[in-house]
């Protein structure tokens, strides 16, 4: 039940915003965030793990971005989305997000942001009913005005809630841990790629397991990304709107994707990274996420990604571009 009707969408196809102002990248802030996708990686937090890896200043973990959504970096009357879509927030989905990379983000930048709509468009439901999309385009420069990173991301309004006939069980009901869900990597052995000459199509990434998922992991995100949509985290107000529970969001999904590439291939090599979400994640679920390469074009590396619950349903696909450097022979 869009608020705006697609021709009026269509027709601002194109319009640009200024949609971001001071995304300030704060120390704490990005160990927030890589602790919110369970990301263990000491270069988030320490300024010498950092300078180890050849940085001179503490990367951000690749979806780390999405922290503009808090309302502090918005331009005055500019919305969560950074575009007026005229979505209806209770029948909303995210449905694709990817990034195309001029460097990683650093702790330290202060990032500013446009935002386009760059597409339009409605399709019938799967299950019947009409689902409007559109697809946003934002922009992130740097303080001296250089391009840092592009994200485009997808988003769905549907006719009402969606059921999910192919996992119907009800979510597990845990007792409240201030831990969460444990995310680990059971191939303790594997080393990430340092050359491409070492990389092979068919070749396994690293896999990432988060066990049993509860709602303080879906608070949590939403603190350290200011996705406040409260399907996520507020029960009564979920199951008003036909849900059974609440439920995870995309992006902390995608979150631990981005675990995954980085220890593949070090966060400063990824170039593309996307994700589309085909499911949602709900309470008591244990996620694994797993890639295989798919192509090597010295010096990029391309895989494919994938996540799946422990009823081998898919609940994420997408794909990482890397840019490897092959063995120095001098």
């Amino acid at each position: 039940m869009p608020n705006r009707t697609l021709d009026r969408l269509v027709d601002r196809v194109g319009d640009t915003v200024e949609s971001v102002d001071g995304l300030t990248v704060e120390a704490g802030k990005v160990a927030e965030f890589a602790a919110a996708v369970g990301d263990d990686d000491p270069a988030f937090r320490d300024p010498d793990a950092a300078t180890g890896r050849g940085f001179d200043r503490r990367p951000a973990p690749p979806t780390f971005t999405r922290s503009a959504m808090f309302p502090r970096y918005r331009p005055d009357g500019v919305g969560r989305l950074g575009f007026d879509l005229g979505f209806d927030i209770r029948y909303e989905l995210h449905g694709e997000q990817a990034y195309e990379f001029a460097r990683p983000v650093f702790v330290g930048d202060t990032l500013s942001g446009t935002t386009t709509l760059t597409d339009a468009y409605e399709r019938e439901g799967r299950q019947g009913g009409t689902m409007t999309f559109a697809v946003l385009e934002t922009e992130y420069v740097d303080e001296s005005g250089a391009l840092v990173v592009t994200e485009r991301e997808t988003l769905i309004e549907t006719d009402g809630p969606v059921v999910e006939n192919d996992h119907t069980r009800e979510p597990i009901e845990r007792d409240a841990t201030p831990d969460g869900a444990s995310v680990r990597q059971p191939d303790l052995g594997f080393k990430p790629v340092v050359s491409v000459d070492d990389v092979e199509v068919g070749d396994a990434g690293p896999t990432v397991i988060v066990e049993e998922l509860v709602p303080q992991d879906f608070v949590r995100y939403a603190g350290a990304s200011g996705d406040f949509n409260p399907i996520h985290y507020d029960e009564r107000y979920t199951r008003t709107l036909g849900n059974r529970s609440v439920f995870g969001q995309g992006m902390l999904v995608a979150g631990y994707a981005g675990h995954l590439v980085t220890d593949w291939f070090g966060v400063a090599a990824i170039r593309r990274f996307r994700t589309r979400f085909t499911a949602r994640v709900w309470p008591g679920d244990t996620l694994t996420v797993s890639g295989e390469v798919t192509g090597v074009d010295a010096p990029e590396v391309t895989a494919e990604l994938t996540a799946t619950r422990q009823t081998g349903q898919t609940v994420l696909v997408g794909d990482v571009t890397a840019a490897i450097p092959p063995t120095d022979r001098t």
